[in-house]
């Protein structure tokens, strides 16, 4: 009876810090370490999750873990003790880094926010062993007007920039989620990845997400995949098409060796 308790209680400490639980790689090799630096775009559906269950359908074994609190930006991870912590907790193979959902998307908050958080980050990720991994968001359904970016395509394109533009300075590869939240957009705009308030992910969004995400870190394409979350196998199909072909048809624009 004291060790469910005491497993029951581990669960809940894992729950309220963040975390994902997946079955740890133990000392094995071929086993593929993620951690998840980021926010509600990262936590909402659980993007680690999907991303694991969608590589041990192909064969993978994965573990995974989360640093993610509603809001943040990564000059909040910079300044948090549990965050620091968890990139030195495992020997990761990736540690993935996620903006807040706005800043990208404006040169001035880029500069003066955005990129001093992501050179300290990926400096720490770096001494500890791990491969930073910049994650590329999508845009608000209805963009940021209040910066004069007044559709979804405008503000996308600027959040591209962004991260790309980081990326390139730090040598750090990228997991281009957002690239393929456009690519899907203007191939099938009435398949809809945003939830009603036109800025979270449903389903559909987090599974494209998780596909990108298997397509950048293991080189290989989602395609096939068994896991299809709730989704139906026509949808599925096409989300790891479009991630397949925007990950792997220019490996080298994502800095991808």
């Amino acid at each position: 009876m004291k060790r469910w308790l005491i497993v029951w209680f581990f669960l809940l400490a894992l729950a309220a810090s963040g975390c994902s639980p997946t079955t740890p790689c133990g000392d094995d090799p071929a086993c593929l370490r993620v951690l998840f630096i980021g926010n509600s775009y990262t936590y909402v559906n659980d993007l680690p999750a999907t991303f694991a269950k969608l590589a041990q359908s192909g064969g993978q074994r994965v573990e995974t873990g989360m640093a993610a609190s509603g809001g943040w930006s990564l000059s909040d991870h910079v300044k948090s003790a549990e965050t620091l912590y968890q990139i030195k907790s495992s020997k990761w193979n990736f540690i993935v880094l996620q903006e807040q959902s706005q800043i990208p998307a404006s040169e001035q908050m880029r500069a003066r926010d955005v990129y001093p958080a992501a050179r300290s980050l990926v400096s720490k990720i770096k001494a500890s062993g791990a491969t930073p991994v910049f994650f590329v968001t999508w845009a608000h359904k209805d963009g940021w007007a209040d910066i004069g970016l007044v559709t979804y395509e405008s503000m996308q394109l600027q959040i591209n920039q962004g991260y790309v533009e980081i990326a390139e300075e730090l040598n750090a590869p990228v997991a281009p989620v957002g690239f393929a939240w456009l690519k899907l957009w203007e191939q099938n705009p009435q398949l809809v990845l945003w939830q009603a308030d036109g800025s979270h992910p449903n389903e559909k969004g987090t599974y494209l997400a998780a596909c990108v995400f298997y397509a950048t870190l293991y080189r290989q394409s989602p395609e096939g995949l068994g896991y299809t979350s709730t989704l139906s196998n026509e949808e599925a199909q096409l989300l790891q098409k479009i991630a397949a072909d925007t990950v792997l048809k220019e490996p080298l624009r994502w800095n991808l060796p």
